[in-house]
């Protein structure tokens, strides 16, 4: 089998990152530097009309989405753990990677390109605060499901992975919610997974790189 993901520093490509990792698979990973329009070359819209990161290629397949990814490598590496074995705990952590996709991240999205949401000048400001509110109430929802487990099946899964990235993510865009004890020792305890630490390493080197061709 021939793996390749397309990816992206900083971006939600680490979800299938880490995953990949967990798996002891091989494969291979192409950086995607999106500040200089590498998701808009032909070449990758051919492969990803919606031209976003993350893409695994499987055999020369492309397949897009963390959930479907994350299904696809669940039913691929059976041992891995990347979804919980249980039925209705696999339907519960599909339902929080894509309440991350579609309730968590556009908000990080907000945060970051307010622009890109409303042109009215002045809009700044109020976008980024209504987006920040969001976040709030969905982080104090994560850290409710978070309360006395480490993670939230019991042991690690690609939901902890995507969950991982969305709280990671808004800290470095300067929204912190310290109140939130749960959600930031999840944090820090999946920093200290083997597949996340080779993960956030790969994302210094491909960050370097990127600046090097600044």
């Amino acid at each position: 089998m021939n793996l390749t993901l397309f990816y992206t520093p900083i971006a939600c490509s680490l979800v299938p990152l880490i995953s990949l990792h967990e798996s002891g698979a091989d494969f291979a990973v192409k950086p995607v530097n999106i500040l200089k329009g590498e998701q808009m070359t032909p070449e990758y819209l051919r492969m990803n009309p919606k031209h976003k990161v993350p893409v695994l290629l499987v055999d020369g397949k492309p397949l897009t989405e963390n959930v479907a990814i994350a299904l696809w490598m669940t039913r691929a590496f059976p041992k891995a753990g990347i979804l919980p074995t249980d039925s209705d705990a696999e339907v519960s952590a599909i339902s929080i990677m894509a309440w991350c996709a579609s309730g968590i991240h556009p908000n990080l999205t907000r945060i970051f390109r307010p622009r890109n949401i409303c042109e009215t000048p002045g809009s700044e400001d109020s976008i980024t605060h209504l987006a920040t509110k969001e976040l709030d109430y969905a982080f104090g929802i994560a850290n409710n499901m978070l309360a006395d487990r480490d993670y939230f099946f019991g042991t690690w899964c690609a939901a902890d992975s995507h969950f991982f990235w969305a709280w990671r993510r808004a800290i470095t865009l300067g929204v912190d919610f310290p109140k939130y004890r749960n959600c930031a020792a999840h944090s820090e305890r999946m920093q200290q997974r083997p597949a996340v630490k080779a993960a956030l390493d790969y994302e210094k080197q491909v960050l370097k790189e990127f600046g090097k061709g600044a």
